[in-house]
């Protein structure tokens, strides 16, 4: 099989260790099975897509929707590096899967109204399928309405017309969207388990997320939570797209095929 390529963003080593291992763990994939590039790190560079079965993007710090003046250099080169790689991507229309910031970043590509109308506190959400979700065959199986772990500063609070709406939430318009056939997006962590969780609200304390005082609640109540169905999303993807034959024309009855474009498996080891 084709690695799956996780595209990271946090600098802590704590949280970055944990997303990594969550999105092993959770998906069923074995280490080499997913290889992580940390954006923070450094510069992304040419990603050829016939490398790799489909690719992650996790959440983190950075937000779209952060003053231009006020974004680090860091973070004005990743929003470049995966504007860049989306060109990519939705064009090939090749297996993506972003989450959090992933969300942010595909929809303000694809056009999408991203602002801080919609936030959600850390903890869990109960999600609701629209039509389409139900009929999605990433969604499949997934009950109607289920629990998901979420917190973040920013969301979508309108789609454009060509992308499809899969989840919403009370509080957050959108929760997941398809671009195409094989891009998509979630707002919650599908790769987040209460030991992710746990470790999240230890690094991101004071990062503006909560109050600092609350975070004992926070764990407390995150702990109640049934958040099961998630990691489903995440298995359901490799599932689907673990490619392993030479690189061909898409077929539309399998849209995993890779198209041009990302660093080779050898270069995108961890770093």
């Amino acid at each position: 099989m084709k690695p799956f390529l996780l595209l990271a963003i946090r600098a802590d080593d704590a949280a970055a260790d944990n997303e990594y291992a969550s999105f092993l763990t959770l998906a069923g994939l074995k280490e080499g099975e997913l290889r992580r590039v940390r954006l923070e790190q450094g510069p992304l560079g040419d990603v050829d897509l016939r490398d790799w079965s489909g690719i992650f993007v996790g959440g983190g710090p950075f937000n779209v929707t952060d003053p231009e003046e006020l974004k680090s250099p860091v973070q004005r080169r990743v929003e470049a590096d995966l504007h860049r790689l989306l060109d990519t991507v939705v064009a090939a229309d090749f297996p993506f899967l972003g989450a959090c910031y992933g969300i942010g970043a595909l929809g303000r590509h694809q056009g999408a109204v991203v602002d801080r109308r919609f936030a959600e506190p850390v903890g869990s959400v109960q999600v609701t399928l629209t039509a389409e979700g139900q009929r999605d065959p990433l969604l499949r199986g997934l009950p109607a309405t289920f629990d998901a772990f979420t917190g973040h500063k920013e969301a979508i609070s309108r789609l454009p017309g060509h992308a499809v709406l899969l989840a919403t939430s009370a509080a957050c318009p959108v929760q997941v969207f398809r671009i195409g056939s094989c891009v998509y997006a979630t707002q919650f962590h599908a790769e987040l388990d209460m030991a992710g969780m746990a470790t999240r609200i230890g690094v991101y304390k004071h990062a503006g997320y909560f109050d600092p005082a609350e975070a004992d609640d926070i764990m407390a109540r995150a702990a109640r939570s049934n958040v099961t169905w998630p990691p489903v999303i995440l298995r359901q993807f490799v599932q689907r797209y673990a490619h392993s034959g030479p690189a061909g024309p898409a077929d539309p009855a399998d849209p995993a095929d890779p198209g041009p474009g990302l660093p080779s498996p050898q270069a995108a080891s961890h770093r």
